[in-house]
């Protein structure tokens, strides 16, 4: 009987909702600033973070990250503050990632 109430309570666990981190284009930010965001708050590499800054001005945005909810806030929180104390306009937004 117990474990049958353990098997049941484990089922209705769902995995926690995901959330995209996107850099969006801009005629101001410097492209070696983005590589710098990217590199700093995302822990990208160099030539990724390159790729990624590629496709920001390129395409209009580029994915930094997928993290729940919480977090994902948080990096667009630390990108915008950043980007705002280095006056530069850069926009940091999530989106949820679709199932």
């Amino acid at each position: 009987m117990a474990q049958t109430l353990i098997q049941n309570t484990k089922s209705k666990v769902k995995k926690p909702k995901r959330f995209q981190v996107l850099l969006l284009n801009d005629d101001y930010t410097t492209m070696d600033f983005v590589v710098e965001v990217l590199m700093r708050f995302f822990s990208k590499n160099e030539e990724a973070a390159q790729a990624i800054m590629l496709k920001i001005h390129l395409e209009g945005e580029g994915i930094c990250g997928v993290y729940p909810h919480d977090i994902a806030q948080t990096k667009v929180s630390q990108v915008i503050d950043f980007a705002r104390k280095e006056e530069q306009p850069l926009m940091c937004v999530i989106r949820e990632l679709k199932a």
